[in-house]
């Protein structure tokens, strides 16, 4: 039970949702938008959150959305994890989430949940980092497109929320690898954790676990493509363009993230020699 008394919101439309944010924002109370739950109550019952008012999106049609819509595939921020892996329509992303948490808690846990985590891992970004995918935000402004990225410190302006997630169509079935260590289980927090796929001959790849939050590093991948020096050779250049602070805590410390960041990068070397 959540040991604190809170006013709950289930607007239909993204202007009700901003509009009810904006007069309990006004009478000076700390309000939070809703699009799984499950993180919130988690925090809420553990005293690390508080707040007053919670604004649920999973009743407006746009955060639920998942299709295709021209050459995009739309995802709607309130779509959980469960139905993106059963959905299938982004393989990479579907095998991705799969491993976040259990198969009961992905029945509650939405994308826009865990993209906008206040947890550091938020694997289900690394496909979206790597496709360059678009999140849509609804704020006081109106509705307003940016790369995916400028969510990995998973913050927005004062009133806006997530509503969706576009990626283009050419990139749902590029071949990809979808790679993660836990200290104990395969759905646990990762020590490493990384998205990757091919596109016009040369590897994208983002990762989670390493740094404070997800990230995807334009030097890295240069290295990781530099054919003219062997595989290990480029792994080795490659994890010493880390950035320089590496994540060192409970799970693991920042050497052992190293070691095991060299072995899933020396299985996604041997994928790929084995997929040409």
């Amino acid at each position: 039970m959540i040991p604190f008394n809170f006013d709950y919101f289930k607007p239909e439309t993204l202007e009700e949702a901003l509009k009810i944010y904006s007069s309990e924002w006004k009478l000076g109370k700390k309000v939070i938008y809703l699009s799984g739950g499950t993180e919130v109550i988690t925090f809420a019952r553990g005293g690390k959150m508080t707040f007053d008012s919670v604004i649920d999106l999973k009743g407006i049609p746009e955060c639920t959305m998942l299709e295709m819509q021209g050459d995009d595939l739309v995802i709607g921020a309130a779509v959980t994890l469960n139905r993106l892996v059963e959905s299938n329509h982004f393989p990479l992303l579907s095998k991705t989430v799969r491993t976040i948490a259990d198969h009961t808690s992905r029945n509650k846990i939405t994308i826009g949940g865990n993209l906008m985590s206040k947890l550091g891992y938020r694997e289900g970004i690394l496909p979206f980092l790597i496709t360059d995918a678009i999140a849509v935000v609804y704020g006081p402004a109106g509705t307003e497109a940016m790369p995916v990225d400028n969510l990995a410190a998973a913050e927005l302006a004062e009133g806006q929320f997530l509503t969706q997630v576009k990626v283009a169509a050419s990139n749902l079935d590029l071949p990809f690898v979808s790679m993660k260590r836990t200290r104990s289980s395969k759905v646990g927090y990762p020590i490493v954790s990384l998205a990757a796929l091919r596109k016009e001959g040369r590897i994208r790849i983002a990762f989670s676990g390493i740094h404070e939050h997800p990230f995807r590093s334009a030097v890295v991948e240069g290295i990781l493509n530099d054919e003219t020096i062997e595989d290990q050779q480029r792994i080795d250049k490659a994890i010493a363009k880390l950035p320089t602070n590496v994540t060192d805590d409970f799970i693991a410390s920042k050497d052992f993230r190293k070691f095991v960041l060299n072995k899933l990068l020396t299985e996604m070397n041997a994928v790929w020699e084995g997929s040409r």
